[in-house]
C-alpha cells in the first residue's frame, strides 16, 4: 500500500485520508440494516467485496462517507456502517464535491448506476472528473432502470425493448469508460460483480488514488436485465472476450494467450498472437500522462460484448480542485485586507444589483 507519514502521531494515510493501526473486519463496516435487493442482484456481491477489503485500508469508520443518488445501488450507504447520505437523483458527485472539498480529513466515495449517473446525473458525473476532485466514484452498470422497473438506460442496446421502448431503444449507449477518459479522469477501472479477486484489486487501487478515481462495474440485474453479461460469466467464451490489463504486462488474452492487442494506425486491435511479432504487442501503461492510450484501450470493448477491457486504464497523478480550492483560501485569508472579519463583512455587505 502507498502510505506516507503525514502527522507526528504515528498515522499514515491512504489518499490524503489519516490511518490507524487499529486492526478492522468485515462486520465492522456492516451496517444493522437488512440488505433489501431482489435475490440474485449483483449489488450484493459488490457490497461483499468492498465490506471485505476496507479493514485492509484501515481507515476508520468515521472517516468514511458514502454518498449515493437513486436507484438500487443507491441503497448502499444503509447497508455500510460508515456516514452516508442518500441523496438526490444524479446530483451526488456534486454534493459529494462539496463535503470532499470542506473535508480533507474523509475518503468520500459515490455510489451510483448507469441511469443515475449518466442520464439526469451526466453533467455532474463529467465535471467532477475533469476538475479532479478527490472522490472514489463506482458506477453500476446493469444496463437498465432497475428501481423504476425497467425503462432503457444510457447503456441499454440500442433496439433493446422496454416499458419505455416498446419498438426499441433508439440511442447509442455510452461506453462510461470512454465518457470519463474523454473528460480527463485521472483514474479509471473497469471491473465484474462475479470477478471478486480483480475488483477488489481495482477498489483498492481507486481508494488509494488521490484524486477523482472511476470505477465502473458491470453487474447483472436478474428480474429487468438478466442474463446480459452471460457471455462474459462462461468461462470458455470469457477467455476470448475479456482483455484483461495489468500496468507493465503485455495485453493478452486467451487460455493460452493465444489472442494479444497490438496498435492500428491511431487505434489499437486484437490480433492472433501467432502472426504478429512479440515486440508488437501492446505492453499495458497506465501511467501515461497521454489520454488518447486509455482512451484507444476502451474502445476495444463494444456493447455486444466481442471483447471486454478490465482493470484499470488509466492512473495518473494530478492537483486535486479541493486541495487546490483550499489553498486559494488560505491565501485569500491571508492576504492583506481579507481576514475572517474582512471576509464575512463583504459576504454580507450591502451590495445589490437590480435586474431590469
Amino acid at each position: 500500500m502507498s502510505s506516507t507519514a503525514v502527522t507526528d502521531l504515528g498515522l499514515t494515510s491512504v489518499a490524503g485520508v489519516p490511518t490507524t493501526e487499529a486492526p478492522q473486519k468485515a462486520k465492522d463496516f456492516t451496517s444493522d440494516q437488512e440488505v433489501r435487493w431482489c435475490p440474485g442482484c449483483g449489488d450484493y456481491a459488490i457490497l461483499s467485496t468492498l465490506r471485505g477489503f476496507l479493514p485492509e485500508l484501515g481507515l476508520k469508520r468515521e472517516n468514511i462517507v458514502f454518498v449515493s443518488g437513486i436507484g438500487c445501488s443507491s441503497r448502499f450507504p444503509y447497508y455500510m456502517n460508515t456516514y452516508g447520505m442518500h441523496s438526490i437523483h444524479g446530483r451526488a458527485p456534486t454534493i459529494a464535491t462539496g463535503l470532499a472539498t470542506s473535508r480533507p480529513d474523509l475518503s468520500v466515495w459515490v455510489v451510483t448506476g448507469d441511469g443515475d449517473a449518466l442520464s439526469i446525473g451526466g453533467n455532474h458525473l463529467i465535471h467532477a472528473l475533469r476538475r479532479n476532485v478527490n472522490l472514489t466514484i463506482l458506477l453500476f452498470n446493469n444496463r437498465i432502470y432497475g428501481l423504476t422497473k425497467g425503462q432503457y438506460s444510457p447503456t441499454s442496446d440500442q433496439g433493446m425493448v422496454t416499458k419505455s421502448t416498446p419498438m426499441g431503444s433508439l440511442d447509442t449507449p455510452f461506453n462510461p469508460v470512454s465518457l470519463a477518459l474523454g473528460a480527463e479522469a485521472t483514474f479509471v477501472a473497469r471491473a465484474m460483480d462475479s470477478d471478486r479477486r480483480g475488483l477488489a484489486a481495482v477498489l483498492r487501487q481507486a481508494a488509494e488514488h488521490r484524486g477523482a478515481a472511476l470505477v465502473e462495474i458491470l453487474q447483472d440485474c436478474p428480474v429487468f436485465n438478466d442474463g446480459t453479461f452471460d457471455l462474459l460469466r462462461n468461462a470458455e467464451e470469457a477467455s476470448l472476450r475479456l482483455i484483461p490489463i495489468t500496468h507493465g504486462e503485455p495485453i493478452v488474452l486467451g487460455a493460452e494467450s493465444e489472442r494479444c492487442v497490438v496498435r492500428s494506425g491511431f487505434g489499437l486491435r486484437v490480433a492472433a498472437t501467432s502472426e504478429v511479432d512479440p515486440s508488437d504487442i501492446v505492453v499495458h501503461d497506465a501511467t501515461t500522462d497521454d489520454p488518447e492510450y486509455a482512451y484507444a484501450l476502451s474502445r476495444l470493448s463494444d456493447q455486444e460484448l466481442t471483447h471486454v477491457v478490465t482493470g484499470v486504464f488509466r492512473k495518473v497523478a494530478k492537483s486535486t480542485y479541493d486541495d487546490l480550492a483550499r489553498e486559494q483560501l488560505h491565501h485569500a485569508k491571508e492576504a492583506e485586507g481579507h481576514d475572517d472579519a474582512a471576509l464575512r463583512a463583504q459576504l454580507r455587505g450591502q451590495d445589490s444589483w437590480t435586474v431590469v
